[in-house]
C-alpha cells in the first residue's frame, strides 16, 4: 500500500514524545514491524496479504478448546465469587453446569452460554463453523434449541489478512443456520491471537432441563463422539498431522449435536454434558462426583480417532492434557496396569466434543441405533454409573479395559518427526497402540552416567576426546558430596533422568539408588516431583520403566 509520509511523521513524533509506541505501549519507537519491514501499523499501513493463507494452528499458542483455563484453577477462582440468590436462577455459576438456566414463567425457560477459543483447524471457514458447533452445543446439552447468537471475534488485523476473519464468520453463520439460530450480532477487539466464539441463547420445552448433576445408578453412559480431538490439534501445531486425518477431526468437530440432543430427551435421559475443554475425565468427574455416584468405563468401548492413538505411540501430547489430569486423577481409577498408558485419552481437552448422556440402559442402546441410523459412526455406550462402595469418595471413575479396540476414522495421520523423513503409510493399519502403547527405548543421554558415593571421586575413565575428559571432570566434581550429601544428590539425579526421559541413567542412578539404602518411597517422592515438572509423559516414562525392571 502507499506510503503517507506526513501521517506516518506526525504519529511517530508523538510516540517518540511519550517514549513509547501510540498504539502499542509496551514497545518504542521505532517499532520492530517497522525496522523490519518499513511498515508502521500506528500509521494505518498493514503488510501485504500474504501469498497463502496461514496455518491458523500453527499461529497461536494452544490450540481449540486446550486454550481454555484448566479445571483446578477455574474452580479456585469461580469459588470465590458471591452466590446468585434469584430464585429464577435454575443453574448458574455456582453450579458449573455446561449453560445458566433462567425461568421466565411457568412454561418456559431460557438457557444462555458462551464460548469463545483460539483455533484447532488451519482452515478458517472450517474453524468458524467449529466454533459455532461448539457454542451452541451446551444448549444442546441441556435439551435445549438455540434461538440467537452474538459473535466474539479476536483478530489480529495489523498481521493477518482480513480475508481470513470473513471467512471464519462466514463458517460460523453456515453452522448457526443449521441449527436453525440467527446471529443477530457481535463484537471483534484486535488480539494479538485468532479467537472466534458465540454467546448463544436458547429455550426449553415446558421447562424439562436435563442437568449434569443427576446421573442415577444403573443408567449406561452414552459417548456420541471419539476422543483424541485435542491431541490431533496439537499435532497439526507441530506441523505432524496429514492434513486430511486434520479435515477428519474438524469434521467430527464441526458436527452439531443436535440430533443427540433431541434423541436423549426423548429417551428420558436423567443427565448430560457437553465433553469439551475438560476432557472426558474432568466432565464425568463433574457428573458422578455431583450425582454422588461412581462410574465405571470401559476402555475397549470407547470411540478414539485413530489419528490419536498414534499420538498416544509418539507422545504428542499437549500441556492441556497435564492441567486436566492434575485435577481428576484422584478420582481415575485403572483397574489393569495396562491401563495406565492410555489413560492421557481421558484427559485429552476435546474442542467441540460430543454430548456424554446418562439414562438407562434400554433407552441408551435405542439412543445408540437410532444415532448410528443417522450416520453417527462414533456413538456407543461407553460405561455406567454404579452406587458408591462404601468409604468410597463421590465420583470417583473406575477405568476397565486393558486397550483402545474401538477406532474411528483412517489410520496414518501422524507425519514422522525429522522433516523430510517418510511419513506413516496412509493404508496401513492400526499398529500395537491399538492394543497398548509400549514405551520406546530411549538413548543414552550421557556416555558414562555419573556414580555417587561418600569418597572422593575416582578419576574419570579414559576419555576419546578432550572434550569428554573435561566433561568427565565436570560430571566428577558436580556428583562428589559437599554441601548436598550422596543419597541427596542421587534423588536429585534419578528425578533428572525421568525428566530427560533418559532409560539407561534412570537405570542405572535407581541402582546406585538401592545400594545406598535408598528406599522406593523416597524414590516414589522424588519422581512426583519430576513429575511436577515435565508433566504426564514423565509420568508414563517412569511407571514404564519401574513396571520393566519389576518383571
Amino acid at each position: 500500500m502507499a506510503v503517507n509520509l506526513r501521517r506516518r511523521k506526525a504519529v511517530m513524533a508523538r510516540s517518540r514524545k511519550l517514549g513509547h509506541c501510540v498504539c502499542n505501549p509496551r514497545q518504542g519507537c521505532p517499532c520492530d514491524m517497522l525496522k523490519a519491514h518499513n511498515v508502521c501499523p500506528c500509521a494505518g499501513e498493514r503488510l501485504p496479504p500474504k501469498a497463502e493463507a496461514a496455518a491458523l494452528t500453527r499461529s497461536v499458542a494452544k490450540a481449540g478448546c486446550a486454550s481454555k483455563i484448566g479445571q483446578a484453577d477455574l474452580a479456585r477462582v469461580l469459588g470465590g465469587l458471591p452466590p446468585v440468590e434469584d430464585p429464577r436462577v435454575l443453574v448458574g455459576v455456582a453450579a458449573g453446569d455446561d449453560a445458566a438456566v433462567f425461568r421466565i414463567d411457568a412454561d418456559h425457560v431460557l438457557v444462555q452460554t458462551v464460548d469463545v477459543f483460539t483455533p484447532c483447524v488451519d482452515d478458517p471457514h472450517l474453524f468458524g463453523k467449529i466454533a459455532a458447533a461448539n457454542s451452541v452445543s451446551d444448549v444442546y446439552a441441556m435439551g435445549g434449541t438455540p434461538l440467537t447468537a452474538l459473535s466474539i471475534v479476536g483478530f489480529p488485523i495489523d498481521e493477518l489478512d482480513g480475508a481470513a476473519m470473513e471467512a471464519i464468520l462466514k463458517g460460523g453463520i453456515e453452522k448457526l443456520n443449521e441449527a436453525g439460530c440467527s446471529l443477530i450480532g457481535g463484537h471483534s477487539i484486535n488480539d494479538a491471537e485468532v479467537k472466534c466464539g458465540f454467546a448463544v441463547t436458547g429455550l426449553i420445552d415446558g421447562g424439562a432441563v436435563v442437568v449434569r448433576d443427576n446421573a442415577q445408578p444403573g443408567d449406561c453412559l452414552v459417548l456420541t463422539k471419539p476422543l483424541g480431538l485435542g491431541m490431533v490439534s496439537f499435532a497439526a501445531q507441530l506441523g505432524r498431522m496429514r492434513p486430511e486425518a486434520l479435515a477428519e477431526a474438524g469434521a467430527w468437530m464441526a458436527a452439531l449435536n443436535k440430533d443427540a440432543s433431541e434423541l436423549m430427551v426423548r429417551h428420558g435421559a436423567h443427565a448430560c454434558t457437553d465433553i469439551t475443554g475438560f476432557g472426558l475425565a474432568g466432565h464425568l468427574v463433574e457428573m458422578a462426583r455431583n450425582s454422588r455416584v461412581t462410574a465405571v468405563l470401559d476402555l475397549e468401548a470407547l470411540p478414539v480417532l485413530a489419528s490419536a492413538v498414534e499420538c498416544l505411540e509418539e507422545e504428542i501430547m499437549g500441556g492441556g492434557i497435564d492441567r486436566n489430569e492434575e485435577y481428576a486423577m484422584a478420582w481415575i481409577q485403572a483397574e489393569e496396569p495396562e491401563a495406565e498408558g492410555l489413560l492421557p485419552i481421558l484427559y485429552d481437552p476435546q474442542t467441540s466434543g460430543g454430548l456424554l448422556v446418562a439414562l438407562p440402559e434400554k433407552a441408551a442402546e435405542a439412543m445408540v441405533k437410532e444415532l448410528k441410523g443417522r450416520g453417527n459412526e462414533a456413538a456407543a455406550i461407553i460405561g455406567r454409573i454404579v452406587v458408591n462402595e462404601p468409604g468410597v469418595p463421590d465420583g470417583k471413575v473406575r477405568v476397565r479395559g486393558k486397550r483402545l479396540a474401538r477406532l474411528v476414522g483412517a489410520a496414518g495421520g501422524v507425519t514422522a518427526k525429522t522433516p523430510g523423513a517418510a511419513p506413516r503409510d496412509a493404508g496401513a493399519p492400526p499398529s500395537a497402540a491399538a492394543v497398548s502403547v509400549p514405551a520406546a527405548a530411549a538413548p543414552a543421554c550421557c556416555e558414562h552416567p555419573p556414580t555417587f558415593e561418600d569418597h572422593a571421586p575416582a578419576a574419570a575413565p579414559a576419555p576419546s576426546s578432550a572434550a569428554l575428559a573435561r566433561f568427565g571432570e565436570f560430571m566428577g566434581a558436580a556428583t562428589a558430596p559437599g554441601k548436598v550429601n550422596a543419597r541427596a544428590k542421587e534423588l536429585i539425579a534419578v528425578a533428572l533422568s525421568i525428566v530427560r526421559h533418559c532409560e539407561p541413567c534412570l537405570r542405572s542412578h535407581l541402582a546406585a539408588a538401592f545400594a545406598l539404602g535408598i528406599t522406593r518411597e523416597e524414590i516414589d517422592e522424588a519422581a512426583a516431583l519430576a513429575v511436577e515438572f515435565a508433566g504426564c509423559p514423565a509420568l508414563m516414562f517412569y511407571k514404564e520403566t519401574m513396571r520393566v525392571l519389576r518383571a
